[in-house]
């Protein structure tokens, strides 16, 4: 309900030509988006838990929930070009934008019920807040200490850093790729749409795969899940660090165009990937608190790279985002993975 209206808030402050209220609305977007990647995933896999679900079955709810966002946001394109022609005011789908979210709060504030994640016996711990001081030094010490969430930092940092840079580089790459051939305009709602619908593609094929591999086999376990995800995230960074290497080898604005929708594609299979492994390595009472620490760093890499020239200096951002997303890869390979496959190992003689 928060991330509602905080959000609308962002969008009326578009409308105001005055530059503090401007800095605000920005400030505003911030923290909805930190909301939004944090506290929405925290509750479904808390409310998961408490249910009981399988984690074949939240690996489905997060794909399909996936799938969904690259829809909706594939038309959200599409409207959004539509609104722009209409009425020549690229402020107009924001206004669309901010009626939808307060649909959206009504909606929430109708149908949802709190989670307050896991209950113990230490009732204080639920009126903290996930952003108390206490909580943040707590969600430190413990990240310190585990060099796995160590490596699901580094992941968050370096693929949503590189992710929220692509949104600021996409447009002058496709632009400078289009001079040579071409006068007119680029349809920039319309390619939006494209990637979105890549993303889309992402979410289906990692649903295909955790599918086959998972909900068709009666014995597979959470060790199966967990070493499954650990091998998807790992590819999913080094299949994305290539196709941005790829965008730049080419001044082709068709197979930049590719690249591109092959990272959105990546995009696609990221968050439910990502979700499912904070899902099983971060325990319940920390994780919203944690997704929000991971995101210092990711912020401040965001900010740096945009202060020295993010559209100026692409090529430089784009082989520094290919080469970090290699090393996610790697770290990944080397923690996560290993740590998966010496679960799975131990597992059989568990349960024997």
């Amino acid at each position: 309900m928060m991330f509602c209206i905080t959000y609308t808030l962002s969008c009326i402050c578009i409308f105001i030509p005055f530059l503090p209220i401007l800095l605000v609305g920005r400030s505003l977007g911030g923290i909805s988006t930190s909301i939004l990647f944090s506290a929405f995933e925290s509750w479904l896999v808390s409310s998961s838990n408490t249910a009981g679900l399988l984690d074949s079955d939240l690996s489905r709810i997060m794909g399909r929930a996936s799938l969904v966002n690259g829809f909706v946001a594939a038309g959200a394109g599409v409207v959004s070009n539509q609104l722009v022609s209409f009425s020549h005011n690229f402020g107009s789908p924001f206004i669309l934008s901010g009626a939808i979210l307060v649909l959206a709060w009504f909606v929430i504030a109708g149908s949802w019920s709190e989670n307050y994640g896991s209950i113990g016996s230490d009732s204080s711990a639920q009126n903290e807040g996930i952003f108390k001081l206490k909580r943040l030094s707590e969600a430190w010490g413990i990240v310190r200490r585990d060099k796995i969430l160590l490596v699901l930092g580094l992941t968050q940092t370096c693929f949503e850093g590189s992710m929220y840079l692509f949104v600021f580089i996409w447009v002058p790459s496709l632009q400078e790729a289009s001079h040579s051939s071409n006068i007119l305009p680029l349809p920039l709602g319309y390619i939006f749409s494209s990637f979105m619908i890549s993303m889309m593609l992402g979410s289906l094929l990692y649903t295909a795969i955790t599918s086959y591999v998972l909900h068709g086999s009666n014995t597979s376990t959470g060790d199966d899940s967990l070493l499954l995800h650990a091998k998807l995230s790992s590819l999913v960074c080094a299949t994305s660090g290539f196709a941005l290497a790829a965008s730049i080898s080419t001044r082709d604005e068709r197979i930049r165009f590719w690249c591109f929708c092959a990272f959105e594609a990546c995009v696609g299979m990221y968050y439910p990937v990502q979700g499912m492994l904070r899902g099983r390595l971060i325990a319940n009472e920390h994780r919203a608190t944690l997704s929000s620490l991971f995101r210092v760093p990711l912020n401040m890499f965001v900010v740096v790279s945009i202060l020295t020239g993010v559209s100026s200096a692409r090529y430089a951002v784009l082989s520094s985002s290919s080469c970090m997303l290699g090393l996610s890869a790697i770290a990944t390979g080397l923690v996560i993975v290993k740590h998966a496959e010496e679960s799975h190992r131990r597992s059989p003689r568990e349960i024997s």
